[in-house]
């Protein structure tokens, strides 16, 4: 031979989705001969060999067979170990691997079945029986190949509409120029923390914030840059709310919302004015105000320890009061009042 493979056995063309590629992995150069003949003129059959044991797995690999017939002995390597050796590569885990000996005990039957061999013939075998548990191991595989790869469309196709209903719901949560979240998630997280906090008795609390002066910005600076502003402010509410459970929101034009859970009225105080200074300090020119020579805002915020059965409606409404008193006492300021509940 000028070649260790004997080739390719002729066929006849594929009819049907279980044509096989049969590679024989034995040391003997007649053992190769002997089954390349009982194949010949099997319908949708190719025929690899390969008589060096230390190749069979890169051979197997390259070939992609869809059964392997594996001699038990062989010099250098035994059977049951390069039975191991498929099982653990990825490549070539999951062909079958039908054993081929010349012994009929149990004991070495069970041994190539606890190695991981999916069949065991004595051989040579009949001809018949030979084809017959080639076509059974192929189809079998090639079924599974199938299964694996119409799974793995499917888990792809669910995982594609998880992320797509994922952004979906993101966006609907979402202020579009801002990147807060809108008023609708506002009002869905208020009523659920509102409801959470009665229950357990714990204090939540809104701020509402304003632009000041913002219709005559947008006269004197233009409607673009006024959208930069309300970015701006967006960008400041998120560099301050850092808490897990705060939720600033764009609640309408101008207007932004923040809502803390169980705190204090000092962190609410607090943030309120560190807001209001964190505004004025980016020194966002103004020329229109009537307030600074720079961008500021209005904070009003109310704190309140939710009654069983109450709604949060009144906790904005007061945020609401302590905003117009924001405004009223000269913009650019903070006011901070107790809201409804008990």
């Amino acid at each position: 031979m000028k070649n260790e493979f004997l080739g390719t056995v002729p066929n006849a063309p594929r009819q049907d989705d279980y044509a096989m590629m049969v590679l024989l992995v034995d040391d003997q150069v007649m053992v190769g001969e002997a089954v390349r003949r009982l194949l010949a003129g099997e319908p949708n059959l190719d025929f690899h060999f390969c008589p060096d044991p230390a190749k069979a797995v890169e051979v197997a690999k390259s070939v992609r067979p869809t059964v392997i017939l594996q001699d038990l002995v062989m010099p250098g390597v035994t059977g049951l170990d390069l039975v191991r050796e498929y099982r653990a590569d990825p490549a070539t885990r999951d062909i079958p691997v039908i054993m081929l000996s010349m012994r009929e005990e149990a004991a070495t039957k069970s041994d190539a079945f606890t190695a991981g061999a999916n069949d065991y013939l004595v051989k040579l075998p009949d001809r018949l029986e030979l084809v017959a548990r080639l076509r059974y191991h192929s189809r079998a595989y090639l079924n599974q190949l199938q299964r694996d790869e119409a799974y793995a469309a499917l888990r792809q196709s669910q995982q594609d509409l998880l992320k797509a209903n994922l952004e979906l719901q993101r966006l609907t949560r979402v202020d579009g120029l801002t990147g807060l979240s809108n008023r609708r998630y506002f009002d869905e997280y208020l009523a659920a923390e509102w409801f959470r906090a009665a229950r357990l008795g714990s204090s939540i609390a809104v701020l509402m914030i304003d632009v000041d002066e913002f219709k005559r910005y947008n006269d004197s600076h233009g409607h673009l840059a006024g959208d930069e502003v309300l970015k701006l402010v967006a960008q400041t509410l998120q560099r301050h709310c850092r808490q897990s459970t705060d939720l600033a929101a764009r609640f309408g034009g101008e207007e932004f919302a923040v809502v803390l859970t169980d705190v204090p009225r000092e962190r609410v105080e607090q943030l309120a004015w560190t807001l209001c200074h964190g505004m004025e300090e980016q020194r966002i020119p103004h020329r229109a105000s009537r307030v600074s020579e720079h961008v500021t805002v209005s904070i009003g915020g109310a704190l309140a320890f939710p009654a069983a059965g109450s709604s949060p409606l009144l906790l904005i409404d007061a945020a609401d009061k302590a905003l117009y008193e924001a405004k009223a006492a000269g913009k650019n300021r903070a006011v901070v009042a107790m809201g409804g509940g008990r």
